[in-house]
């Protein structure tokens, strides 16, 4: 990382990343030119297959970390060009269309995360649209339904969709909810941790999909019927102590385990960690300016690592520069832009806590230079 970068304030240092990764998505949607001028680096003989799928994960995935950064108003260009996308994107005749069904079942996986997006940053990317393109964006929701989600996380991208419908005012199926819902009660596994499908995987789908998902769902829904509401409590406390074991996992030096499928995500494996500040849910033993080195160690190692982006900006397959063995064969250039939600705590203004108190050192440090710090304990409530 250049020395110019690292000697910026941490949230200067953030919006220094988001801009980086937003420019060249945003800007060539908003021109009509995604198609035309994103790369798609894939596994050989994969880049067909995912070149159906790769710009609908580009968008959605990076308007999911960064939409409450843009609704902030401190991005002006990249915001008008984000809700742009919104038009552009969901415009069956547009050159850019995202296309809510091809390249097989992953348009569900994204249409979610778009849902998501709109469900963090409902200001900037669902109220300020016209009514033609809140219509055109309905119908790729509906769209994604021809999709039978597997029998696993992906329960909750089809529950997503149905919880951004049901904000829209639009007729929702609370069985997908329900469904999705319940499975996940059945597969937590104890400590804060969900199985992904029956199994327990060791890996960051808890935090790439579950956990944020989960609660984010059941958020939305519980506006429109009581079904859920009980369940929040639970899936808070639960989410809470997720928050303290990935806050654990991150070392001094910024690294952490390498480990489970889907690493080239980078920073995107503590979107989880980046909610809960976001949100304002941190538990009592993690400050807001601890988990902000925390999360600024974990950037700053993956995103700040030389070769990670291409001469023309756009990110390449790696945890720390440039891996392309690290890609699945689903993983391609636009999967790679959930790296955007470690910086959902741009969301927060400067004044906030978050940014504001000064700095401090997490668990990690702490522990590693010697310092006494508290033992961890595991969560034992509800039941588990």
């Amino acid at each position: 990382m250049p020395d110019t970068l690292i000697q910026l304030p941490d949230r200067a240092r953030w919006i220094h990343y988001a801009t980086q990764l937003a420019t060249p998505v945003l800007t060539a949607i908003a021109d009509g030119r995604l198609r035309a001028t994103m790369p798609v680096e894939a596994r050989p003989g994969y880049a067909d297959a995912r070149r159906q799928s790769t710009h609908l994960e580009a968008v959605g995935r990076l308007l999911a970390g960064l939409s409450p950064w843009l609704a902030t108003g401190e991005a002006p260009a990249l915001a008008a060009a984000a809700r742009r996308a919104m038009d552009i994107g969901t415009d069956p005749d547009s050159p850019d269309y995202l296309n809510f069904t091809g390249g097989g079942h992953q348009a569900l996986v994204d249409t979610a995360f778009l849902a998501h997006a709109i469900l963090r940053a409902p200001d900037l990317l669902w109220r300020p649209l016209d009514e033609r393109t809140r219509k055109n964006v309905i119908a790729g929701m509906f769209a994604s339904r021809a999709i039978a989600p597997f029998f696993s996380n992906w329960l909750l991208f089809a529950a997503m969709v149905e919880a951004f419908l049901a904000f829209a005012g639009e007729v929702w199926d609370a069985m997908r909810v329900d469904f999705a819902v319940r499975q996940h009660m059945q597969w937590y596994k104890g400590d804060s941790a969900y199985g992904d499908g029956a199994s327990f995987r060791f890996d960051y789908y808890n935090s790439y999909v579950i956990q944020p998902m989960l609660l984010d769902v059941v958020a939305e829904v519980s506006r429109h019927s009581d079904a859920w509401k009980s369940l929040q409590a639970k899936l808070l406390a639960r989410a809470q102590r997720y928050a303290v074991v990935q806050e654990r996992l991150i070392a001094p030096d910024g690294s952490f385990p390498v480990m489970g499928r889907s690493i080239a995500y980078r920073c995107g494996a503590f979107q989880h960690l980046a909610q809960m500040a976001l949100q304002r849910q941190l538990p009592a033993e993690l400050s807001p300016a601890q988990v902000r080195g925390a999360l600024s160690a974990v950037i700053d190692r993956t995103l700040g690592a030389p070769n990670t982006f291409d001469s023309a900006g756009w990110l390449k397959i790696g945890l720390a520069g440039h891996q392309p063995d690290l890609g699945e064969r689903y993983i391609s250039t636009g999967s790679l832009y959930l790296c955007s939600t470690a910086l959902l705590p741009l969301g927060l203004p400067a004044s906030d806590a978050f940014w504001a108190d000064p700095s401090a050192p997490y668990t990690g440090q702490k522990a590693w230079s010697g310092q006494d710090i508290l033992a961890d304990h595991a969560l034992h409530d509800y039941g588990d």
